[in-house]
């Protein structure tokens, strides 16, 4: 399939016949980093309904912008910036529909089923790591995200975020307090 083709090709490459209208490069694009930003979202927002609506955002959104994409920083950094600014933009919109309806309570929809011990103990613990960074500010939540989570470089989160170095390394350390305090109450 012509598809195939298309793996071992570099992402400037990608981009160039993605501008040019070839589907099926976005679609090698869209393959290569779904799982980032499927990372990146259901970080930030859990394992929230518009998750999916938000990823599906990220490559409609990078769809459009191929054309002014300049390759001054690495595709994958570029789309990890769209990821996580329609996140944010996500978790403004909530925290403004919320607080004018003054609801609380959790619109997220969970999958039962009967796991063994280990496995169980295992969801457990993660199920806990996630109600704590939930319960973290997003600035904090998206550093520890990035540099915990996703392995990205202080630096390079500083880059992606457009934030200076210190304030990241100072967000991680007031983070990682914040989530040693949550962790200890939960």
């Amino acid at each position: 399939m012509i598809r195939e083709s298309y793996r071992s090709v570099d992402d400037d490459e990608l981009v160039r016949s993605s501008v040019e209208g070839d589907r099926f490069a976005f679609g090698e694009i869209v393959r290569r980093y779904q799982n980032m930003v499927a990372r990146t979202v259901k970080g930030m927002l859990g394992d929230a309904v518009f998750a999916e609506d938000i990823g599906q955002e990220v490559f409609i959104k990078l769809y459009h912008s191929l054309p002014e994409f300049r390759g001054e920083a690495k595709l994958s950094t570029y789309i990890q910036k769209i990821a996580i600014n329609l996140t944010l933009n996500e978790l403004k919109r909530r925290k403004r529909f919320f607080s004018m309806f003054s609801q609380k309570g959790n619109n997220e929809m969970h999958e039962y089923d009967i796991p063994d011990q280990e496995h169980e103990k295992r969801n457990e613990a993660s199920e806990v790591v996630n109600k704590a960074l939930l319960q973290l500010d997003p600035k904090f939540r998206i550093i520890v995200m990035m540099r915990l989570l996703q392995g990205y470089s202080t630096k390079e989160t500083a880059e992606i975020l457009e934030l200076p170095l210190g304030t990241v390394l100072s967000r991680l350390s007031r983070a990682q307090e914040q989530l040693k305090d949550i962790l200890e109450k939960l």
